[in-house]
């Protein structure tokens, strides 16, 4: 699902920029005197955008400044919306570990993933691996990429990865689930010369 918001973000943004910037290009570019597109709204370089007569058309209408603050608003919020949603962090900070006291501890999310990383690695015929952490600190998910030797069976490998560092990583925070996604990927080998 992220990847797809991703997609339609980037889609979105390159979008809205290519139309403004053939906007302000062709409102920079009759200005500076170039010809006037048969498409353009207005007749000559010295026209306004908008006359008096349009600016005050809907100002004596009890329901014009309403709508307009209202629908302002609205693209304000929706501005927020997508501001925080880009700049939200992608990736969790800190994990609540379970002391079994009732007070609990912090663990930097970092430290958990550089764990899980390096105990993914040393699964037989896994040449890299990476983790990272999402999701709530009070209920993290991993997200874990591994790269596998041509020869390993991939079942064996998902196997062994769910047996061992994801057990481990649950286990050591205390959590009663520690739900991940994994991607499993081949080594690519660069061609060696024989002689």
């Amino acid at each position: 699902m992220r990847a797809v918001l991703r997609i339609v973000d980037r889609v979105f943004l390159a979008l809205v920029g290519l139309v403004l910037l053939v906007l302000g290009g062709s409102v920079l570019a009759v200005g500076l005197g170039a010809p006037v597109p048969s498409w353009w709204i207005h007749d000559d370089e010295h026209d306004v955008l908008l006359s008096d007569a349009e600016r005050t058309r809907w100002q004596d209408e009890s329901w014009w400044w309403p709508v307009v603050i209202a629908a302002l608003a609205v693209l304000l919020l929706l501005a927020l919306w997508w501001l925080v949603a880009v700049l939200r962090r992608r990736r969790l900070a800190e994990v609540l570990v379970d002391t079994g006291d009732g007070e609990g501890a912090l663990v930097r999310g970092r430290a958990v993933e550089d764990a899980l990383t390096q105990e993914s690695a040393h699964i037989d015929g896994v040449g890299r691996a990476k983790a990272r952490l999402t999701g709530r600190r009070s209920a993290p998910e991993a997200r874990v990429r591994l790269a596998l030797e041509p020869h390993v069976d991939p079942g064996a490998a998902l196997h062994d990865f769910t047996a061992g560092p994801l057990t481990h990583a649950r286990a050591s925070a205390g959590l009663e689930s520690l739900p991940a996604e994994v991607r499993l990927k081949g080594v690519k080998h660069g061609a060696e010369r024989v002689s």
